[in-house]
């Protein structure tokens, strides 16, 4: 999902207090289990700092597209400025062409152009409202309310796509969504999806409220892909052709 927004610049450990970290109820159990005298563990560490980093911003993305999803609908419109790499990731794909979409939206421009071009598309987007809106304009594909830091589907696609999607989520989760992109994948299956040119977090602005990105540094994508058995096609940072979007296709090896 794209949208025209303000940034506001964020380093990589981010400007979220410590006493603002814990503040939830959820933070201070997590506190209370891993407080002094005792070490934590590794795990309780990596928990610990996944909290930390968590920007509050980024749970309420999801609460954001269901409230506006007809907004957003009509704000995103018909407009396909994405259709070269659209182009360049279904001449990839294996002779399976069916595309696992992920966070899908309501599944155009982007989804429409993929089943206008014979693919097969299972979609899945956090926002249930969107999800119904797809139903209805596209019932002969299937499309299901999941969130895609734990998706488990029964099946591998030949393609799978985060388009406007996947810099939603915070760094943290970022990282874990390459095992399960590996796990959805069939063999020669392509990979594609967007990020921003360089580590950090971005808050953006729609319909007045707070809209979350981040971004991971390319090195570390790269070192994602190849832990997971990805080898990188394509990256173009900030692409003029694409509305500035930077793009990543990669294929199973």
């Amino acid at each position: 999902m794209i949208c025209r927004y303000k940034l506001i610049l964020i380093d990589e450990v981010g400007y979220i207090s410590f006493d603002h970290a814990y503040r939830t109820r959820a933070r201070r159990q997590l506190l209370a289990r891993t407080a002094p005298p005792a070490e934590p563990s590794a795990t309780a560490a990596a928990i610990l700092k996944s909290v930390v980093d968590e920007h509050p911003d980024a749970v309420r993305v999801i609460q954001l597209y269901d409230r506006h999803a007809g907004e957003w609908s009509r704000d995103r419109g018909g407009k396909l400025v994405e259709r070269t790499w659209l182009d360049r990731f279904m001449a990839s794909l294996p002779d399976q062409r069916t595309v696992l979409d992920v966070g899908c939206g309501t599944a155009v421009p982007i989804g429409q152009y993929l089943i206008d071009q014979g693919c097969q598309l299972h979609g899945v987007d956090s926002s249930s409202a969107m999800i119904a809106m797809t139903r209805t304009r596209f019932p002969d594909h299937r499309w299901d309310v999941a969130d895609m830091r734990t998706l488990a589907l029964n099946g591998r696609f030949g393609g799978i796509i985060a388009w406007g999607s996947l810099f939603h989520l915070s760094p943290h989760h970022q990282r874990r969504m390459f095992p399960i992109f590996a796990q959805h994948a069939a063999p020669g299956a392509v990979l594609m999806f967007n990020s921003g040119p360089s580590a950090g977090e971005q808050i953006g602005t729609y319909q007045g409220e707070p809209l979350y990105h981040a971004s991971l540094d390319p090195s570390e994508y790269r070192t994602l892909l190849a832990d997971n058995g990805f080898a990188v096609i394509a990256h173009t940072v900030t692409d003029p052709m694409c509305g500035h979007r930077t793009v990543w296709l990669a294929r199973t090896v």
